[in-house]
């Protein structure tokens, strides 16, 4: 992971709501390894959320994001922020017609509704010039397969969200940033795994991404020199939107 010059990150206060696995934890690490103070909440990981906190020094809050309550309660308990990293994500696959009603609402309660109120809590308790970042997709912009429409509006509802946050967090200094992976070697979607042909078909780079990789851009944004990049999507995806 890369660490941004002069150690710029170091000092900050850093929230990052799920972040107990593959992206999350390696954006946890990423700030932790640039000397920021960071807290991460996960829903049900606590073995993998623990090893992270000892490994890193960050602390871990047991919080689902799709309970307004407790995420808005994780967010106010840890002070001034100055970046706030809303990575918590469930991918619901199906044919709409068939898919169970209850999971499409707990996708866009995770995905959507949490992205909104944490990103809204966090501004409340953020120093101006702060950073608020968001893991979309690059299903936000592309549907190349059947199944996933919940997940791809979920996703494409991350723009809207990014987009209007800046404008209402501008005067404030506040920079308000999706970043939009494709195909990236986790848990959800390993690089082993039986879609991963059919993905690299689409790529221009046959390969699926990294979570490091991920997590150097989402530490550039929150770093003092992208405080100009604001209500901008940011696709990480191999070519595979191109």
């Amino acid at each position: 992971m890369t660490v941004p010059e002069g150690s710029q990150i170091r000092g900050k206060s850093v929230m990052v709501i799920g972040g107990s696995r593959g992206i999350g934890a390696a954006i946890v690490a990423s700030f932790a390894a640039a000397g920021a103070a960071v807290r991460f909440t996960y829903a049900g990981s606590r073995d993998a959320a623990e090893a992270l906190a000892e490994a890193t020094g960050a602390i871990a809050i047991q919080a689902d994001a799709a309970d307004r309550d407790a995420l808005l309660a994780s967010i106010r308990e840890a002070g001034a922020l100055d970046v706030f990293v809303y990575n918590a994500g469930l991918l619901g696959v199906g044919d709409p017609l068939t898919l169970d009603p209850d999971a499409a609402d707990r996708l866009i309660d995770v995905n959507v509704r949490g992205a909104y109120h944490g990103s809204v809590e966090a501004a409340r308790r953020m120093v101006d010039g702060g950073r608020i970042i968001a893991i979309g997709s690059v299903h936000g912009d592309r549907m190349p397969f059947a199944g996933i429409t919940a997940y791809g509006m979920s996703k494409s509802a991350l723009q809207g969200l990014t987009r209007g946050l800046a404008r209402d967090f501008g005067a404030r200094h506040i920079t308000v940033n999706l970043v939009q992976p494709g195909p990236t070697d986790t848990d959800m979607n390993p690089a082993d795994g039986p879609l991963a042909q059919q993905m690299h078909d689409e790529m221009a780079i046959r390969r699926h991404g990294t979570a490091d990789e991920v997590a150097s851009l989402v530490l550039y944004l929150a770093s003092p020199p992208a405080r100009g990049i604001t209500g901008a999507m940011h696709t990480i995806d191999g070519g595979f939107g191109a």
